[in-house]
């Protein structure tokens, strides 16, 4: 009689590590976001004004 034993060995990665990489993730778009919205917000263009008018009001942005 044989006896025989199977080791898997996975990579895991740390939850630290995923929890980390998320949090940065979220932040650089977080500040994509501001920067994208911000400076179309205060672009002298007319086409780009025309384009985030509704979008300014709606989060309160003055424009006027």
């Amino acid at each position: 009689m044989t006896t025989t034993t199977r080791t898997s060995r996975l990579k895991t990665a740390v939850p630290s590590q995923t929890l980390t990489s998320n949090n940065v993730q979220m932040a650089a778009a977080l500040i994509l976001g501001v920067v994208v919205l911000l400076g179309v917000g205060f672009a002298p263009m007319d086409a780009a004004h025309n384009a985030a008018h509704d979008t300014r009001h709606s989060f309160a942005f003055p424009c006027h």
